[in-house]
């Protein structure tokens, strides 16, 4: 069946097949619980079918990719895979003539638990255009049972509970027990008798166990699989125990075995988190290598070829075990000396780094490492053994330079080092942030092989944050571009030939304002806030850090209230200002800024001066599905982080192109938005890298800004004296600022940002205006669609 002729009678039929077989009920006593079931099981099918068929010919010849990533940001799929099979008309056409409203039926799913933010955002594009594209290509990752957090705001601070997505998700995930694999954690070396190679006695085993879930590209030509591991006992049950009575202790093998994909990144700000942390990125690791391994010698029957048939592209270092375990499996089982196994690895295997802050550069205690993981610590210390020579030599034994580039200093392991040790490529995911990885952060590495760095901007998925969210402005495109745009981005720019026309500027205005409705509609019902869709909505959405300056738009936001009890009868655009963020539970800091956020809120609520003018809102447990509804009605893209410190950013992507103004700094793919747009169209503000860097060597402290800026100073006491109705506290934030030296300037960039923010509302106040700036926007915003990241990894690092 070709998957773009089903009808909606077709696929009626199969759905009411399903709700018999499986839920034994028909569909006027089905839940839309099981319908959403059902209905993916049909389209699952669909897929699997699709993948056979594919997988009947010979696809030995093409080089096949495995993409290694902690997080997979995958949203809902139900929607996704009808529309990309083409089938989205059957489908909702089929759930109507059941009496089903298909937006319920989409709403029912949850949002797959398996990704926190960008980084797992990030990969699900990919993996959507690699299918689209018909890259042979794996996704690998964990099958967390509960995920990220969810985040509870109910009492004026972040609090976190466990949110159950699996059991939703079960329609999607296919177990392949047949090819489940071992791993092994602690122990004690000892030499092979059979031959002589090392190995581990007395170690504990793990199951990992695959669950595939389905991703099929745009056109339903090809279908990828993104594997998924879930940790099991080989033992579940302890008999011993089990029968003497002692039932507790009977289950502690199997409890104690599944906690390693139980939640995604548990807090490692104690030694117990950072064990578990460690064993999720090994078991991880090791389960995908065995697969990867089994799967190439099961098609070549050998590994001299395993180079050239096959690239790894690991996702930041949280798999960069992936490196020592290959070594271990080419080494231990497969008998290849040092300098063949690591000819292998470093030939396939390719590093996208994520973070320009040394502070966030994973390490780990080798006190940790060594028991838990004794043959990878051993074959780490090799590396780092000849990684000092190489480096002792190449640097004409300048010991400090040798120090600061080892895999092992300090007694940590340094998992960026060992990335750069043991892959053939580095890559950034900005230009700005490729310079600076190759200029300064991997500087006397990059001097050594310089072809190894470069970069490839972050890409998102156009079809899924334009065409499917935004199905108004989709219908204009689609009218004035054609449909071309959906295969080939670039098309966008051909938006720019309207800039002019008065009509469809308007349009764009009219189309924004039915998103925003749709929005306070939405959120009302979620959360029960009143939001005014004839307000400027500014909006501020990513992972809450102190990098990224959430709590410089809280003083602006309070620097505006002020503003308005002096001024009560001044002109004023009515706004407000939308946060969506969560913070790591172990993040202190981050956490005290929402909980300022979420005072300033109840103070601006309760404040006459405000009402009708001004607004915070903190929508709560923020998510892909959240994103599909708020991206699309956002008039303000705030994109504030401190210059030289984010890597890319792709909320600023998906924003842009649903025409959202973007004030921002010089920072991450910000610097490539703003060649395109330009001061015109886009509102630039605050220091640039080399003048963060310059400031800090100074040090001039914030102080003098506090005492100088009138402004500013009435804010940051307020902050400090007490802030909404309960008069809360934030002293520490208040010394962090003022005299705690302020190192991601947020005092330094908060004039520059008040009177850019100024500017731009001034700006939009002429309607015309602003559909032009909304235009340009969307115009410039095909770059960033993730077909053409794939399009640069696939000629640049992975030459498939």
């Amino acid at each position: 069946m070709i998957c773009g002729q089903i009808s909606k009678d077709e696929f009626r039929s199969a759905l009411e097949d399903k709700l018999c077989s499986y839920f034994g009920k028909t569909h006027f006593d089905a839940s839309d619980e099981e319908i959403f079931q059902a209905s993916a099981m049909v389209i699952r099918e669909i897929m699997s079918r699709l993948m056979a068929f594919e997988n009947f010919g010979d696809r030995k010849e093409s080089r096949k990719l495995s993409y290694l990533s902690m997080e997979f940001m995958l949203g809902r799929s139900l929607q996704k895979n009808a529309f990309n099979l083409g089938i989205l008309d059957a489908v909702s056409g089929a759930l109507k003539d059941l009496g089903r409203n298909a937006s319920d039926i989409f709403e029912t799913e949850p949002d797959a638990g398996l990704g926190n933010g960008g980084l797992g955002r990030l990969a699900a594009c990919f993996m959507d255009s690699l299918a689209t594209q018909g890259v042979q290509a794996t996704g690998y990752s964990l099958c967390y049972e509960l995920g990220v957090f969810a985040q509870d705001l109910k009492h004026g601070e972040q609090r976190e509970y466990a949110e159950e997505w699996s059991t939703s998700a079960e329609s999607w995930l296919l177990p392949v027990h047949s090819e489940a694999v071992e791993i092994s954690f602690g122990g004690t070396l000892d030499i092979d008798k059979n031959n002589g190679r090392r190995c581990v006695s007395g170690h504990t085993t793990v199951l990992a166990v695959p669950r595939d879930m389905l991703i099929v590209g745009f056109g339903g030509n090809h279908v990828n699989k993104l594997r998924l591991w879930d940790a099991k006992s080989p033992f579940p049950l302890d008999m011993y125990h089990f029968f003497v009575g002692d039932y507790v202790k009977s289950l502690e093998p199997r409890n104690l075995t599944e906690v390693i994909t139980k939640v995604l990144y548990p807090a490692d700000d104690h030694r117990p988190g950072k064990l578990l942390r460690l064993k999720q990125q090994y078991f991880f690791v090791s389960a995908s290598a065995q697969d990867i391994v089994r799967q190439h010698l099961e098609n070549f029957g050998t590994l001299h070829n395993f180079a050239e048939k096959n690239v790894i592209q690991i996702n930041d270092t949280h798999p960069s075990m992936i490196i020592p375990e290959l070594m271990r499996i080419f080494m231990d089982e497969h008998l290849m000396g040092w300098d063949e196994a690591y000819a292998l690895v470093s030939k396939s295997v390719a590093y996208t780094n994520h973070t320009v802050m040394p502070e966030a550069l994973e390490t780990w205690p080798a006190d940790i490492f060594a028991p838990l993981l004794p043959r990878i610590h051993e074959i780490i210390l090799e590396f780092n053994r000849r990684q000092r020579e190489f480096l002792a030599q190449q640097f004409s034994g300048d010991m400090e330079k040798v120090e600061r580039n080892a895999i092992i200093s300090n007694g940590m392991v340094h998992m960026a080092q060992l990335c750069l040790a043991g892959s053939f490529f580095v890559n950034g995911v900005s230009e700005l942030h490729g310079d600076i990885i190759k200029n300064s952060l991997f500087k006397d590495l990059s001097d050594l092989r310089p072809d190894s760095f470069g970069f490839v901007t972050n890409g998102i998925d156009h079809r899924r944050w334009l065409s499917q969210i935004n199905p108004e402005l989709d219908l204009l495109l689609r009218e004035l571009l054609g449909s071309d745009y959906l295969k080939r981005p670039e098309e966008f720019t051909k938006f720019l030939e309207y800039e002019n026309d008065s009509e469809v500027l308007l349009r764009l205005l009219e189309i924004k304002a039915v998103k925003k409705k749709q929005f306070a509609e939405y959120i009302f019902k979620k959360e029960g806030t009143a939001l005014n869709p004839d307000f400027v909505f500014d909006v501020q959405i990513k992972r809450l850090h102190e990098y990224k300056r959430q709590l410089m738009c809280g003083i602006l936001i309070m620097r505006l209230q002020n503003f308005l009890r002096q001024n009560p009868d001044a002109e004023f655009r009515p706004r407000v200002f939308i946060f969506g963020a969560k913070a790591a539970p172990g993040y202190h800091i981050a956490k005290r800024i929402i909980q300022f956020l979420l005072a300033l809120r109840d103070d601006i609520e309760a404040d006459e001066a405000c009402r009708g003018k001004l607004k915070l809102v903190f929508v709560e447990n923020y998510s892909v599905s959240v994103a599909e509804m708020l991206v699309p009605a956002t008039d303000i893209s705030e994109q504030i982080s401190t210059a030289g410190m984010e890597a890319s950013g792709t909320g600023n992507m998906k924003l842009m192109m649903n025409g959202a103004v973007t004030i921002g700094t010089l920072d991450g793919a910000n610097v490539e938005m703003f060649s395109r747009l330009g001061d015109e169209n886009m509102f630039i503000f605050g220091l640039k890298e080399a003048e963060v860097e310059a400031l800090r060597a100074s040090g001039e402290g914030s102080y003098k800004i506090y005492e100088q800026n009138n402004d500013l100073r009435h804010v940051l006491d307020r902050m400090r004296e007490g802030v909404g109705p309960n008069r809360l506290q934030f002293g520490d934030l208040f010394g962090m600022l003022v005299y705690g030296g302020d190192y991601f300037m947020v005092l330094a960039d908060s004039e520059s940002y008040y009177k850019t923010h100024l500017e731009l509302y001034e700006r939009i106040s002429d309607p015309l205006e602003h559909g032009r700036l909304m235009l340009n926007s969307i115009a410039q915003s095909g770059i960033f669609a993730a077909d053409r990241s794939i399009r640069d990894y696939r000629e640049k690092i992975w030459r498939i």
